[in-house]
């Protein structure tokens, strides 16, 4: 029978009374101010948030994958925006360094990145290569011991922030190859794009880049120059599963929103809990809760048990697709059991309600994990 660790759970713990403590009070008012507190950062930082999953050499506990999972479900539990905060540091920022970077690399970036002292993005999403990462037109040209890059990202998450440091581009550094490079904040010739103004994730980090004969360092390729794009379907790989775990994270924080309103609520003389059509809609979003999050753990345990690559990724597309859609149609539940209320950005479920689309779309739209999933079947689809 498959359950998670006693460690795990108090982990989980230690989370939750984080968020509920350091993060609750203050999400309306962050939400409102479109804000990202670099002070809730520092402090998750502080909790060891961003080096579960890093070795200890680089200032992270040398946990596992599964345990970074349990950290982003709680976060996203209280607030989704900062559980999308926390999911890019480390999935889109982190990873990737630690996963291919040299020890140079490692050492000159990961300790800040983990401690939560600073921030990375990870741009591979471009204004007309999206879903299809492998039109990228962002180009590096290598003179001089020197990349030289010219192009445009799009939507990417932690560019843009007062902290930070670096973000991690892809580029297309021959006619049938793509790289990935190391382009630090602050590089003449890179511009981050004013934030975007969107439907959700209100307190998240989002920016356009753009490089206009940008110039950084030959030794700033990240891996093997042409290894970009089979490192990034890895690395989204990951982030497909941590995504689930925002996506659970989401429809818990519904179904507990939910059952204490229903609770307390009262009509006609009676709980509306006691309503039989309010009881079964719980019960079902109940149910969707459990299997999307037992889709998200055997994803992440495989991740932890060294798998094969083609196990992991049906696995993690599985689990997105399906949480994602769990956590849709549990906003659409918690805002008809709310009623009115639900209609009101005072209270939380709104704002789940606006954040919840996203997961549908962000690491891969759903429509592309039925079509990876369809491919992991053996079907010729396109």
């Amino acid at each position: 029978m498959f359950e998670l660790s006693g460690d795990h759970e108090t982990f989980r713990k230690v989370v939750r009374d984080f968020a509920e403590r350091e993060l609750a009070p203050h999400i309306a008012q962050w939400d409102r101010d479109r804000h990202l507190p670099v002070e809730t950062v520092h402090a998750m930082g502080d909790l060891g948030l961003f080096g579960v999953n890093v070795p200890e050499q680089y200032g992270g506990s040398a946990g596992d994958f599964t345990s970074l999972c349990v950290a982003i479900e709680e976060i996203g539990r209280v607030d989704q925006s900062i559980g999308a905060t926390l999911e890019a540091a480390v999935g889109l920022g982190i990873n990737p360094i630690l996963a291919y970077g040299t020890e140079e690399q490692k050492e000159q970036w990961l300790p800040d990145l983990v401690a939560g002292r600073a921030l990375a993005g990870f741009g591979l999403t471009e204004p007309e290569a999206g879903s299809d990462a492998g039109a990228t037109k962002t180009r590096a040209t290598l003179a001089d011991g020197m990349w030289i890059i010219n192009g445009a990202k799009a939507f990417i998450t932690n560019s843009g922030t007062p902290i930070t440091s670096l973000v991690t581009v892809t580029a297309r550094t021959g006619d049938d190859e793509i790289s990935t490079i190391i382009v630090p904040s602050g590089t003449t010739g890179f511009t981050v794009e004013p934030a975007y103004e969107k439907l959700g994730w209100h307190i998240s980090d989002t920016h356009g880049l753009s490089f206009a004969d940008c110039r950084v360092p030959e030794e700033n390729l990240l891996g093997r120059r042409g290894n970009g794009f089979r490192q990034f379907l890895a690395i989204l790989d990951e982030g497909r599963i941590a995504i689930s775990a925002l996506a659970v994270g989401l429809a818990q924080g519904c179904l507990d929103l939910s059952v204490k309103y229903a609770n307390e609520r009262h009509t006609f003389g009676a709980p509306l809990g006691s309503r039989q059509s309010v009881a079964f809609a719980l019960s079902d979003l109940a149910v969707s809760v459990e299997a999307a999050r037992l889709l998200t753990y055997k994803a992440a345990w495989l991740k932890d048990a060294g798998r094969p690559a083609a196990q992991i990724k049906q696995a993690a597309s599985m689990a997105k697709l399906y949480s994602s859609d769990a956590a849709m149609n549990a906003t659409r539940t918690a805002t008809q059991v709310f009623g009115g209320n639900g209609f009101m950005e005072e209270f939380p479920v709104a704002r789940f309600y606006r954040d919840a689309k996203i997961l549908e779309i962000g690491e891969g739209t759903n429509e592309v994990q039925r079509m990876l999933i369809a491919r992991g079947l053996g079907l010729p689809v396109a």
